[in-house]
């Protein structure tokens, strides 16, 4: 399903994300009407779209759309994009005035494998930003499934870890989660765990001396990961498996 403005979006209307890809988005896991985080993905929104357009979003309006595409019960994943179709290559830097799209696709598996990944060398531009181009977090996941791995996980020009393209990363040291300490998207899930265990936020470059490791996303939740680089990690750890329980029974809000 996909609306613009709470419409059926007419596929030209979708070009400027194709060819201009100018934006940017929140993704939620939407079950039963309620959604873990929703008032930090509505306010992230908010700012990322001061930041790109220099504009105020609407967030009830964006709720509103969101509600209205979300199913009623069941568990689906709702991506909110703010874009501005009027906008191409040429006109960038004219007023914008960004619109909503509102996409859904059904939940993954509540449970899905543990991660392995491999490190690479890679800064997103604004990484603070959730922005619509990804095309260099998908070519490095490109790569490392291609090599056998399932994602990648960045590091810095430094060598210090930061993030994984579409997830944060908590690595567990005698019960506690060590969070890296670099430039970073700080995602919604992050945000929602952190409070929830013994934690501390260090520079990270190397997977040697941790216990565990785990991914923190919005679709999934909390996923471990079963290797880093060469380096092998609990797939399955009492405190990674105490924070899914605690993030789990956080209560949602609802949409």
């Amino acid at each position: 399903m996909a609306e613009l403005d709470g419409r059926p979006v007419d596929p030209a209307q979708l070009q400027a994300l194709a060819l201009t890809n100018y934006g940017h988005f929140t993704t939620m896991l939407v079950t039963d009407g309620l959604v873990r985080g929703l008032e930090l993905h509505l306010a992230r929104l908010a700012r990322d779209c001061r930041t790109l357009f220099g504009a105020e979003l609407d967030v009830e309006r964006v709720r509103a759309h969101a509600r209205r595409a979300a199913p009623a019960a069941g568990a689906a994943v709702v991506r909110v994009t703010v874009f501005d179709p009027a906008l191409d290559v040429g006109t960038i830097g004219a007023p914008a005035h960004p619109r909503v799209l509102v996409t859904t696709r059904p939940a993954g598996a509540a449970e899905p494998p543990p991660l392995r990944v491999r490190t690479v060398r890679y800064e997103r531009e604004m990484p603070e930003v959730k922005g619509v181009g990804l095309f260099g977090a998908l070519r490095h996941r490109r790569e490392a499934q291609a090599a056998g791995f399932d994602d990648a996980l960045f590091a810095d020009r430094t060598g210090a870890w930061s993030e994984g393209g579409t997830w944060n990363v908590g690595f567990v040291r005698e019960g506690e989660v060590v969070w890296p300490e670099a430039r970073q998207l700080h995602g919604v899930t992050m945000e929602l765990v952190r409070p929830l265990g013994p934690c501390r936020t260090a520079e990270v470059r190397e997977a040697a001396g941790f216990e565990a490791a785990f991914a923190t996303n919005a679709a999934v939740g909390l996923r471990p990961l079963a290797a880093v680089d060469s380096v092998r990690l609990a797939p399955v750890h009492p405190v990674v498996e105490a924070l899914r329980e605690a993030y789990a029974a956080l209560p949602g809000e609802p949409l």
